[in-house]
């Protein structure tokens, strides 16, 4: 058999799309009432505060230290907040569960979308189950609530679906961000839901409530814009906000979801999950956790090109479908392969 390589022209779609994230204030003790929850507007904040970082060549030279340690920081930026009666925050969000794994959105190489149809159909049978576990265990633990997460006094997160007769609650603290797993029946509701709009069994828009008893008047941290090249004077600090409501990105939440690689090299030393990327991208850390051989490109090709799937580990196959689920542009040149 012919060695497969990857073909010039090759793509995913993204199988979990979430919305952009809305932030209401309210009262925990209004949960229940979806009358009950305002919309959180930005403000801006304009600070007079002390500078703190300086270059080398200031630091070694005490007068001009001095000097510049006189001088005011000034500080211009969007901010967020509860309202100064209300001590929860609401987030919510949908998202939509797409099906088609079984095949690439683009593909211009018949023999491997062939092969490739033929190992992920396989698996899908078998072990989609363990990714769909993985992503609800990311929506009942809140971890797309980022900052906002952290310090809270008490979260719920809700999920609803017209299949639903009531939403399914978490308590969010009872999901541990070191995980990714755990045997736990709410949670295996929500994924059987997952894996039915993966599988095509079922179209899936699940409606996802967050609850976040933070303390009245507290900030809150919607998305950042980046605003590249911003005037010097000028407003330094731009949050997201749609029709007037801070917000968060799609693509905040969704790393977020996506974030259940406990399967690299490093995970036995750092003990946390990161997101699933084709090289174990981590920008905070500033650094990529998978080789040229534990990487998305070489194990799917070590994945097609074996004639049995038990000569790839059930790791690196699960690493390689939550990568589709992910979806994104992976053709490559003859030179490149």
């Amino acid at each position: 058999m012919t060695k497969l390589t990857l073909p010039s022209v090759l793509a995913f779609d993204r199988k979990l799309e979430p919305s952009d994230a809305l932030m209401h204030s309210g009262n925990w003790t209004s949960i229940g009432d979806a009358k009950a929850w305002q919309a959180i507007k930005l403000f801006e904040r304009r600070n007079r505060a002390v500078k703190s970082n300086f270059k080398p060549e200031v630091l070694n030279n005490e007068e001009a230290l001095q000097k510049q340690i006189a001088e005011s920081n000034l500080a211009w930026g969007d901010d967020a907040a509860l309202a100064h009666d209300n001590d929860t925050l609401q987030v919510s969000f949908t998202l939509r569960v797409v099906s088609g794994l079984d095949q690439p959105s683009v593909c211009n190489k018949v023999e491997f979308e062939a092969a490739y149809r033929e190992k992920i159909t396989s698996y899908t049978q078998e072990h989609l189950d363990s990714l769909a576990k993985r992503y609800a265990y990311n929506i009942a633990n809140g971890r797309f609530l980022w900052r906002n997460r952290v310090g809270a006094q008490e979260i719920q997160v809700r999920v609803m679906h017209p299949s639903l007769t009531q939403p399914i609650a978490f308590n969010a603290y009872d999901f541990s961000l070191k995980n990714t797993i755990i045997d736990n029946e709410a949670v295996t509701k929500l994924a059987q839901l997952i894996k039915a709009g993966l599988s095509g069994s079922e179209n899936i828009l699940l409606t996802i409530k967050a609850y976040v008893k933070l303390g009245e008047g507290q900030r809150v941290w919607p998305s950042q814009e980046m605003v590249l090249n911003s005037p010097k004077g000028e407003k330094s600090r731009h949050l997201f906000s749609l029709n007037e409501v801070a917000a968060m990105h799609c693509e905040k939440i969704g790393n977020a979801l996506r974030t259940i690689d406990d399967w690299y090299p490093n995970y036995a030393q750092t003990q946390t999950p990161i997101a699933i990327e084709a090289y174990g991208s981590v920008t905070q850390r500033g650094v990529a956790y998978r080789s040229s051989k534990n990487d998305f490109k070489s194990l799917l090709l070590k994945w097609l090109n074996a004639d049995d799937s038990k000569n790839i580990a059930p790791e690196e196959q699960h690493f390689v479908v939550a990568m589709l689920i992910r979806g994104g542009v992976f053709g490559e040149s003859e030179g490149e392969s």
